[in-house]
């Protein structure tokens, strides 16, 4: 039996998770996942250059998984490039450092610490004082991954 999947880190969610050629309609393209991880390591090393061994740190594993994920990456955008895919980015067992609030009236996107105020606690766009904020951690998932680190970090010190 395998040994279960090590959570990985993931600094923040991606702006965007959907990606196609433009004038083919999405129905018609076959669909290629690319996991939050999968981008995490492409955004590591080939978008701010650090070196295998820095994003494996980033990411808390190992660098030779590192080096593994970061090639299955590259695959999957090579294969979405040269066969005209639809990429979607999700999945995987990742939990988000931080998280990147959207603003739906004036498109300002800011940062917010997950330790710091929680996305339920934020009311109004810093910008322009719109309410009608979206949660980009929220769309993948999140808030299930902080829960469970809430419990382990409760039961550990009991």
């Amino acid at each position: 039996m395998s040994r279960p999947m090590k959570e990985r880190f993931v600094e923040i969610p991606p702006l965007y998770a959907d990606f196609k050629p433009g004038g083919v309609p999405g129905s018609r393209l076959r669909k290629l996942p690319l996991g939050l991880d999968e981008y995490e390591a492409l955004r590591l090393v080939d978008y701010l250059g650090l070196e295998h061994r820095e994003a494996a740190v980033e990411m808390e594993i190992s660098r030779p998984t590192f080096t593994r994920l970061l090639e299955k990456a590259r695959n999957k955008l090579s294969r979405f490039l040269v066969e005209g895919r639809h990429l979607i980015i999700g999945g995987g067992q990742v939990h988000f450092r931080d998280n990147m609030i959207k603003c739906q009236d004036c498109g300002h996107m800011f940062k917010t610490n997950m330790g710091g105020p929680l996305p339920e606690e934020l009311t109004s766009c810093p910008s322009c004082g719109s309410s009608k904020l979206v949660d980009l951690a929220g769309g993948f998932g999140h808030g299930q991954c902080c829960r469970k680190h809430e419990e382990q970090r409760g039961s550990e010190e009991k």
